[in-house]
């Protein structure tokens, strides 16, 4: 749980620019019965600052698996694996979102760690993420380089 308190405004920018979807599981915060909740990407306890560079929009059970966490064991490897930081990685490079089943496929190892701590591929979101992916409404997030004209 965060220290610092996080104004309506920073909320609003958090939430707009995810577009109000988690930033893990890409579940809207519409479909869901609780508000989602600002994430400390990096938390505070590890020197995390509360900026929009260090913020992400979470659903509850994402953020209450990832807790503090900021990084996990590589299931496949054994090796310390960072999780995966909306604000510098690029979604598309770490996760496949297969439409027929709803799954969030991990791509690399950053992919493994944070589908297998967050449990993004819980029962209760394949279901919903399924229907959402198929009728295109699943948001992917995309980063654009500086230099993009996008």
């Amino acid at each position: 749980m965060s220290r610092t308190y996080i104004s309506s405004t920073l909320r609003r920018t958090v939430s707009d620019r995810a577009q109000n979807c988690c930033e893990y599981c890409l579940i809207p915060e519409m479909l869901a019965l609780a508000t989602y909740q600002v994430d400390h990407i990096i938390a505070e306890k590890h020197g995390g600052a509360t900026t929009p560079e260090n913020l992400a929009l979470s659903c509850p059970l994402c953020n209450q698996a990832k807790g503090s966490d900021i990084a996990s064991i590589d299931p496949d490897t054994g090796d310390t694996v960072r999780l995966y930081h909306p604000r510098t990685d690029n979604w598309i490079d770490h996760f496949h979102l297969e439409n027929s089943s709803g799954a969030i496929l991990p791509l690399t190892a950053i992919g493994r760690v944070t589908v297998q701590l967050l449990r993004i591929n819980r029962l209760g979101s394949l279901p919903t993420r399924q229907i959402l992916a198929q009728a295109g409404i699943i948001k992917i997030p995309v980063k654009h380089s500086p230099n993009s004209s996008e």
